[in-house]
């Protein structure tokens, strides 16, 4: 059987994912590592995130193995020397150091232009802000790129970037797909400091040495993990949508060329061969509903179960726990729940927390122009909670989709179609297991609360901009 073996390199951990021309895993396998957290820093070692994707490879390869794929969580940044290795750690996308860069150009004129033209948000994840901080910080590399570029370096002896990841970076014109020179000033670095960009079913032939496997078959250099993750579950289609929702979440529907809403709501990220999506990624997800267990005292399943039989009973949740991205964009905000009176029960916090996450996914969907279709994946699906209250906020049906390699699939869906054997990435392989139908009365009084979580947060904005308050 003829297989493509997908790396997905995570937060903590990278998978490996043997998947057939049907998009079917036939075989999987991880290796973790930490993420090094120290106040608003998160990194990762370079070279253990590359030992864990040759260790994993070397696990799966085969005779079966036509070729290798790639992806990875986006909106790294690390810097090389002249002879390409590491003078830095890997900056995960949850690194937020760059805070003050970002607020200085949030909301100016010139980061609105920029937010337009590289689909980016002005926001400190990216490897725009990241830049910036290290060059005002007398930072100094003789090449910077992402994790997955120094992955594919030491699989096949090119460093190279694609429009997939690029497209994440702030530092690409989403228009040109080249290098966005007024982005690169900003940063404090030159186009040439930069891997060349290429498409993301480009193929460079393996040269590493990974016991069973054939040196000279195609790597893939793939593309990012959320636009792969529509192409993973079937959502590649222009006008068909994705939602995963994890700890954090993420909303993303296909459409046919790049481009954001002109408010800013939203990002514009590639797949390949001229699909992209448009959506944003939000901060907090199942996180809300760990966090509500651990200070309740009660353990998570029991807690959402017992959250899905009660009423929230006015009471208004800006979930912000770890900040916010889409569509606020906004790194400062904090949680707040509002409404709060001595009656309302863990339960009713925890239901108002749970449709908080789900009105800011409904804020994003509002902010694109065509959706047919959602699928749905992830791990807080499992409790049954959080389908029907995203369905009911979202006010449409979803179709669940077993999270059997997601981004990982999509990776692989690319191998494929650059090998030519699929004939387009719009065909659909991948079929739901269950549709979940959203309350029409919900729908109804959902939508009617949405428009207060906006002003809440609008009227909040300039408190969070100033901190969390005076401390006694």
């Amino acid at each position: 059987m003829a297989l493509v073996l997908a790396v997905d390199l995570g937060t903590t951990a990278t998978k490996v994912v043997a998947v057939d021309a049907q998009a079917r895993v036939v075989a999987s396998t991880e290796r973790g590592y930490p993420m090094r957290t120290s106040g608003s820093e998160a990194t990762h070692d370079p070279r253990q995130v590359l030992n864990a994707a040759l260790d994993a490879l070397a696990e799966l390869a085969s005779d079966d193995v036509r070729a290798i794929a790639l992806t990875g969580a986006m909106h790294s940044i690390m810097g090389l020397d002249a002879s390409l290795n590491p003078v830095t750690e890997s900056l995960s996308w949850a690194d937020n150091r760059a805070v003050e860069q970002t607020e200085r150009l949030r909301g100016t004129e010139e980061g609105r232009e920029l937010h337009q033209l590289t689909g980016a948000p002005i926001h400190s994840f990216t490897p725009l802000m990241k830049l910036a901080w290290f060059h005002e910080n007398g930072v100094r590399a003789a090449k910077w790129c992402e994790i997955k570029d120094f992955v594919h370096l030491h699989l096949t002896g090119e460093l190279l970037n694609e429009h997939s990841s690029g497209s994440g970076t702030g530092l690409m014109n989403i228009n040109t797909l080249q290098w966005h020179e007024p982005s690169l000033e900003f940063a404090g670095v030159t186009a040439d400091q930069l891997p060349p960009l290429v498409e993301p079913t480009h193929s460079t032939p393996l040269v590493a040495e990974i016991p069973g496997l054939r040196k000279g078959i195609p790597v893939i250099i793939g593309g990012g993990d959320g636009p792969l993750g529509n192409l993973g579950v079937g959502a590649a289609t222009p006008g068909a949508g994705a939602v995963s929702l994890g700890t954090s979440g993420a909303l993303r529907v296909a459409q046919q060329g790049p481009g954001v809403d002109e408010e800013g709501r939203t990002f514009s990220y590639a797949i390949a061969e001229g699909l992209w999506v448009r959506g944003g990624a939000i901060s907090n997800g199942g996180v809300v509903a760990q966090w509500a267990a651990e200070t309740f005292n009660i353990p998570v399943g029991d807690l959402l179960d017992q959250a899905a039989a009660v009423d929230s009973d006015g009471l208004v949740a800006l979930p912000y726990l770890l900040g916010e991205r889409a569509p606020w964009w906004d790194p400062t905000a904090h949680a707040a729940l509002l409404g709060l009176r001595r009656e309302h029960t863990p339960q009713q916090i925890t239901k108002a927390l749970v449709e908080g996450v789900c009105q800011q996914l409904a804020l994003v969907l509002d902010a694109v122009p065509q959706v047919d279709s959602l699928r749905i994946t992830g791990g807080a699906f499992r409790a049954p909670i959080w389908a029907q209250t995203l369905a009911n906020t979202l006010g449409m049906p979803l179709h669940l989709t077993e999270d059997a390699g997601g981004s990982a699939v999509g990776a692989a869906l690319l191998a494929w179609r650059a090998l030519d054997e699929i004939p387009s990435l719009t065909v659909d392989l991948v079929r739901p297991t269950r549709t979940i139908t959203p309350d029409e009365d919900a729908i109804v009084r959902y939508a009617k609360a949405r428009p207060f979580v906006a002003r809440a947060y609008r009227a909040l904005e300039e408190l969070y901009s100033e901190g969390t308050g005076p401390r006694t």
